[in-house]
């Protein structure tokens, strides 16, 4: 197979290829990035892979990086713009289930390849747009079909992150994943708990952002990796439920944690401790908190102007895309016109503060003082007392007296 045209983020590390091969060696686009341009799928990154050794294309390139010189990996800086550079290379000795004990640098494209993962991400292209295809992965391309490279339970024992890799794809790209590595998969499940939360983490998030989050998802349930990842070992039940949704339109990863946090029935307390075992950020936990009860205002329809402003335009949009899931949404622009008419949607907008009230009001500072600021607020959110200065001060004063 030959690619006429190539996608445009090709076209600078072209010269890169063609030097290294005017040098003697070989030189080739591997990876993701091949296999997104048969699909014609975006391109987020490129990876070179070469038959010359680190010292080799140091003596080719004037200026080089070595990002990671002991795997075979060089970073050639070509007019501004970094490649990363990796050597064929042979494996061995995985008692990590994730990295390597020995690599062993080779002349060999096949020796290369055959190490990979899933026979799609086991492609080559020359900077002239050959398709090099040792493992038929233009047909499983074809068939839509994950299949691992040789036999699964080598690949899977090389690196157990690849079980997770094979969900995600499943969802991304919507493909099967065929019975052999499935198996393998079901097999080698416990070498999941081998693996750090964090690497984890990413491939399930991207599961859940998936183009068919079902299918991934499915295969996760079946092949019992769930049973391996931070706090989901008792709910199978809950998270099969999620298999009947097929209106996925998940956007975000606060979208993607705030429905699993929902489907699993977590209180805001469980939730924070449930998304710090998934080592997500402190940033993302507090976007959840207020997603997942305005998914329930939606739920049970009694989603008010307080929740509204009390959750913030972002988390309402949000929490909305989630409703969208199992029925329970309104429809984006008649949500957006309910918020928009909100009289004020912060706290800063109200035209009384804590230092007005203390001066002009007579309120003496203490916990009364933050009372009375947010029943001011609600009132004014609930349309019960325009945000006017005078109107505010005076409802202040009397709510002083009936506190006492």
């Amino acid at each position: 197979m030959k690619i006429d045209k190539l996608p445009a983020i090709f076209a600078p590390a072209r010269p890169v290829l063609q030097k290294i091969e005017q040098a003697g060696f070989e030189a080739y686009f591997v990876g993701g990035c091949v296999r997104d341009t048969i699909l014609d799928d975006p391109i987020h990154d490129i990876d070179i892979a070469t038959s010359a050794y680190p010292s080799e294309i140091k003596a080719i390139f004037k200026r080089t990086v070595d990002t990671g010189i002991e795997h075979g990996t060089v970073m050639i800086l070509d007019h501004g713009t970094g490649y990363e550079t990796t050597t064929f290379r042979t494996e061995s000795g995985y008692q990590d289930y994730r990295r390597p004990d020995s690599v062993t640098f080779v002349r060999s494209l096949a020796e290369d390849l055959k190490r990979r993962d899933f026979t799609i991400n086991a492609l080559a292209l020359r900077e002239n747009g050959e398709v090099i295809d040792l493992f038929d992965g233009l047909a499983d391309l074809d068939r839509h079909l994950i299949r691992a490279v040789g036999d699964p339970n080598e690949r899977f024992h090389e690196d157990a992150l690849r079980m997770m890799r094979a969900v995600r794809f499943a969802s991304k790209l919507d493909f099967v994943i065929d019975q052999p590595t499935l198996a393998g998969i079901r097999e080698n499940a416990p070498l999941l708990s081998k693996i750090a939360v964090e690497r984890i983490q990413v491939e399930f998030e991207k599961l859940l952002l998936g183009q068919r989050p079902v299918s991934g998802l499915k295969d996760f349930i079946d092949t019992g990796l769930y049973r391996y990842c931070p706090g989901l070992v008792d709910q199978e039940a809950a998270l099969s439920q999620l298999l009947v949704l097929n209106n996925w339109q998940l956007e975000n990863a606060q979208q993607a944690w705030a429905m699993l946090c929902f489907q699993l029935g977590l209180s805001n307390k469980q939730v924070a401790g449930f998304l710090k075992r998934w080592k997500t950020s402190n940033d993302l936990i507090r976007q959840v908190k207020r997603i997942i009860p305005l998914v329930a205002g939606l739920r049970d329809k009694s989603l008010d102007a307080m929740a509204m402003f009390a959750g913030g335009w972002d988390a309402l949009h949000d929490a909305n895309q989630v409703a969208k899931l199992y029925g329970w949404a309104e429809e984006d622009p008649v949500l957006e016109k309910r918020y928009q008419t909100l009289p004020i949607k912060s706290s800063n907008e109200l035209t009384v503060d804590g230092r007005s009230l203390m001066a002009d009001g007579g309120i003496k500072p203490g916990p009364q003082l933050g009372r009375i600021l947010n029943d001011l607020t609600t009132a004014v959110v609930e349309g019960r007392l325009a945000n006017n200065r005078d109107t505010l001060l005076t409802a202040a004063r009397t709510l002083a007296e009936e506190k006492g």
